[in-house]
């Protein structure tokens, strides 16, 4: 899982600017909110899987395809988002998206069988798909420059914090009940949006030139001198518009062909080392392991894993991308081999005891090492490697790559556990080495580059 990043310096000139900050604090306050939903709908099935299949009488392949239809919808919602913020602007997206998953959360609030369901999940699905694009780009188009990189990173940090709740009090409430996790947060955000400004860098796109100088005063204070910032908005607007338009082919030239692989090849990996089987269906796996009810492991999955995003956060622009992806990716390594061994010894009776106790170790050391890294420094790297006039283009196709691979991990998760529990994770700890090659193969080291010098040092090398 994680959040669309590659859009987030879209239409991002030198922003300046220290003026009163707390319209740009509440206005990313009411943005993040979607992020929020965001982990709740990803999060919504892992704590309700076995009292949704027991109340709904729901067979095994009906609920993997509610587990897994989340990800279909937000494929075709992350292909539509750039559109639609386009044409209705950043709030408009926003408010588009968060009315959706309302249409979704009262659809599974009032379910009676697997097609309300079913529906219900796509529609939170669309949402998601919306949300993973222009939240993150409505923030950076809003944001002083100096605070750009820590307010863009509430995004993903509320996006874990949705999870994490969705986790705990799902252990605590009936499913119909947490549906009041995501549908609560859709009602406020709308609210919200109707006292915040629009970005500033889409009303100049726009060419609606009064409100663009008003939403700018507003973000920057009312005292504040905003001419500069102003002039440098329009000056970059005007070379955006005098690039040439890409399309999908255009990524396959050789110019750009290594920013693809390297894009492409981190979001593959992101989704195919299991991290949305293991999230969508933990209390199932976890109670596969010999625990009584998966409650104890999804609750401390929930509490680890926006604490440990946060130190993620801080250490990117300090340890650097690869170092934080490298240890991400050997402590996934880790952690699916301690789940793989214990599967294994509890299929041939050994150490039945200590069983669960390393299944529990295996999963935590798996989320904690996946938190720190491989969650968030994908989207961090593909945002930084598309030149600018692929950029948009870019990010979408990558983005369309997360959300197939997504799909594909989550509806097919529980099918490979009925096949070999213990051979699912020795697959993903597999895919775990492939991915340490990868990163020390192909991924550049971008800290401390400008985007630039980073995407020249791409260009050197095809």
């Amino acid at each position: 899982m994680g959040v669309s990043s590659g859009a987030s310096e879209s239409l991002l000139p030198r922003a300046g600017g220290d003026g009163s900050l707390a319209m740009v604090i509440a206005s990313t306050g009411v943005a993040v909110l979607g992020s929020f939903v965001f982990g709740v709908s990803i999060g919504y099935s892992a704590p309700t899987q076995s009292k949704i299949r027991e109340d709904l009488q729901l067979s095994l392949s009906e609920y993997s395809v509610f587990g897994s239809i989340i990800t279909i919808g937000a494929m075709i919602g992350a292909v539509a988002s750039g559109h639609l913020a386009d044409i209705s602007g950043r709030k408009g997206a926003m408010r588009t998206s968060a009315l959706v998953c309302i249409v979704g959360w009262l659809a599974i609030f009032f379910a009676q069988g697997a097609v309300s369901l079913d529906f219900g999940r796509f529609c939170t699905g669309f949402g998601v798909g919306v949300f993973s694009y222009v939240v993150p780009v409505f923030i950076a188009e809003i944001a002083p420059k100096a605070l750009r990189g820590g307010l863009t990173t509430l995004n993903q940090l509320l996006v874990c914090t949705g999870l994490s709740v969705t986790y705990i009090v799902g252990t605590m409430v009936t499913w119909r009940m947490l549906v009041i996790a995501g549908f609560v947060p859709s009602i406020i955000l709308i609210v919200g949006l109707s006292f915040i400004p629009e970005s500033p860098r889409w009303l100049a796109k726009v060419g609606r030139q009064k409100e663009f100088e008003i939403a700018l005063q507003r973000l920057r204070g009312k005292d504040a001198d905003v001419s500069i910032e102003a002039a440098e908005i329009k000056e970059f607007i005007e070379t955006i518009e005098n690039l040439p338009k890409a399309g999908v082919q255009d990524l396959f030239n050789r110019a750009y062909i290594r920013p693809v692989i390297v894009g492409v090849g981190l979001m593959v990996f992101q989704q195919f080392v299991g991290i949305n089987g293991i999230l969508f269906y933990a209390s199932e796996t976890f109670v596969s392991a010999g625990f009584a009810s998966g409650d104890l492991g999804t609750i401390l999955m929930g509490c680890i894993q926006a604490p440990i995003t946060a130190v993620g956060a801080l250490l990117m622009d300090r340890s650097g991308r690869r170092p934080l992806l490298l240890i991400s990716t050997s402590g996934l390594l880790i952690g699916s081999l301690m789940s793989a061994v214990s599967f294994y010894l509890k299929i041939h009776g050994l150490f039945l005891e200590q069983v669960p106790i390393i299944a529990l170790a295996g999963i935590l050391v798996y989320i904690a090492s996946y938190s720190i890294g491989m969650g968030a420094v994908p989207w961090v790297i593909m945002s930084e490697i598309f030149p600018i006039n692929i950029k948009g283009i870019g990010g979408s196709f990558v983005t369309l790559v997360n959300w197939s691979g997504s799909w594909a991990v989550s509806f097919a998760f529980n099918f490979f556990m009925s096949w070999s529990s213990s051979g699912t994770f020795f697959l993903f700890a597999l895919v775990c080495a492939v991915a340490i090659l990868f990163i020390v193969k192909i991924v550049p080291e971008t800290k401390g580059k400008t985007l630039e010098e980073i995407q020249a040092s791409m260009n050197s090398s095809t």
